[in-house]
């Protein structure tokens, strides 16, 4: 489990950014991105097949995303959370948040390594619903 430090440091960014927020209203990128932004966040989505997800301008890498930029929650498949760490070390952000929920989620031991190597603060793991009021009963049993 990440360190509740890191985890709180993260929550208290603004903005960040969300790679790989999905189109799909059920998927859950969008709860994640919702409660964030309900939270006092702004929130940027990235998708690179979107340039736009319910209303909100959706950037399709994190390199377009506007300065500046504090924090990116990862949501890809964990062969892909490598490439977006190297890219958010190249945008000098602090914190990187590498998304796992049920199953692999986002974690994968090279994008962990890029984010320690670069001084990154890396959370390696856990879901922010599981941390951002209110935090819902399913979670609390995380």
């Amino acid at each position: 489990m990440p360190s509740r430090a890191a985890i709180d440091r993260f929550l208290a960014l603004s903005p960040i950014a969300l790679v790989g927020a999905s189109r799909d209203p059920k998927d859950f990128s969008h709860a994640v991105a919702t409660q964030l932004r309900d939270g006092g966040r702004t929130v940027h989505l990235v998708n690179p097949e979107s340039d736009e997800i319910d209303g909100q301008r959706c950037y399709r890498t994190l390199a377009e995303v506007p300065d500046p930029l504090e924090g990116v929650l990862v949501m890809v498949p964990a062969g892909s959370a490598a490439a977006v760490a190297r890219a958010s070390v190249q945008r000098g952000v602090t914190s990187v948040w590498l998304h796992r929920g049920a199953g692999a989620g986002s974690v994968s031991g090279e994008a962990v390594a890029l984010c320690r190597e670069a001084g990154v603060d890396v959370i390696d793991g856990a879901c922010p619903l599981m941390f951002t009021e209110p935090v819902a009963w399913f979670h609390r049993a995380h």
